[in-house]
């Protein structure tokens, strides 16, 4: 087993109590006729709703506390799930925090962002701008707490973030050595890269385990693997660990669920979010976990994924999403 030393290392916050379940998907395993069906739910963890961004957190907020920080900034949508889990983190962890919303400071818009002021943080709308204006935002923001004798820390370093989901490649590695047939196949998100970085670098330092899938929501295929390789040897250079490149990594992008990107549902997406929610009882939201499902479903329905090897979706929250989206749906009213 490969030594995680340097990365144990890191400063981290006690976030995240571990393992995550790793559910069976009987209800799946029945309708479809096979077996071998898991889900590891990142969405079940004990702060905030739960989230993939709480295991980036853990280092995010370890290196706050290390330099000493008293508020920590973040910027996201009006439902981002990254600004309430920091909200809550941050609370805990005693420090002051203050999120960017590249959104109009609407009355629908603080309704969805209410559960980021209702963990202590402060809030302030910027309008429907780009990730690079609102990055450019936060930082003046950062400054000008600096000038008034704060010491602020801006949440999002990608590399740092992403040795969350190094950890979770061995927990869920672990895991699926317990089952009568272990995982050959995991699915996840495709969307900004830290989780997905961090772990198919895991993956790699595990001697490949995992067939990684990556069902993408948010960029065509180009940019995504562009924002992978940047994480991927930013994380090699961080540790020291030589695995070889993200060209070696067993790695399969499907673009067939973007439809009309972030945010923008499609019909089987859709199906999806019911699908789960009457087979299993399993709640996910329009804007990364459906369209994960609905290609994790594709790919297991029609032969993408071979019947006889074990595959498993990384569900890694959002859930409080779904209430501000009753009024996307077309099938449920």
């Amino acid at each position: 087993m490969p030594d995680l030393k340097s990365i144990l290392r890191e400063p981290r916050y006690d976030l995240v109590k571990v393992p995550t379940p790793l559910q069976r998907l009987s209800g799946f395993e029945r309708k479809l006729g096979r077996s071998g069906l898991f889900m590891k739910r990142d969405d079940l963890m004990e702060i905030g709703l739960g989230g993939n961004k709480l295991r980036s957190l853990e280092f995010w907020l370890g290196a706050a506390l290390q330099q000493r920080a008293d508020i920590v900034l973040v910027a996201g949508g009006a439902t981002s799930n990254l600004c309430r889990l920091t909200a809550a983190a941050a609370s805990m962890a005693g420090l002051d925090c203050l999120i960017v919303h590249n959104a109009e400071e609407s009355p629908a818009n603080r309704e969805r962002s209410f559960l980021n002021r209702l963990f202590g943080a402060e809030t302030r709308f910027i309008g429907a701008v780009g990730e690079e204006e609102r990055g450019a935002a936060t930082k003046a923001a950062a400054a000008e707490l600096t000038r008034q004798g704060r010491t602020p820390y801006i949440v999002g370093d990608a590399v740092l973030g992403a040795l969350g989901y190094v950890l979770a490649a061995f927990e869920l590695h672990e895991q699926s050595q317990r089952e009568a047939a272990p995982l050959r196949h995991v699915v996840l998100a495709g969307s900004m890269g830290p989780t997905e970085a961090g772990f198919i670098f895991g993956n790699a330092m595990l001697g490949y385990p995992f067939q990684v899938h990556l069902v993408s929501v948010e960029y065509e295929q180009a940019e995504l693997e562009a924002r992978l390789c940047r994480i991927y040897d930013g994380i090699a250079e961080r540790t020291g660990f030589s695995v070889g490149g993200l060209e070696q990594a067993p790695l399969h992008y499907h673009m067939a669920h973007l439809g009309g990107g972030w945010g923008v549902p499609t019909p089987e997406s859709e199906a999806a979010i019911v699908a789960f929610a009457r087979t299993e009882g399993i709640l996910v939201e329009h804007v990364y976990t459906a369209k994960t499902c609905a290609g994790f479903l594709d790919l297991v329905a029609n032969g993408g994924i071979p019947a006889d090897e074990p595959a498993c979706i990384i569900h890694t929250g959002g859930t409080a999403s779904l209430f501000a989206q009753r009024e996307q749906f077309q099938t449920v009213s």
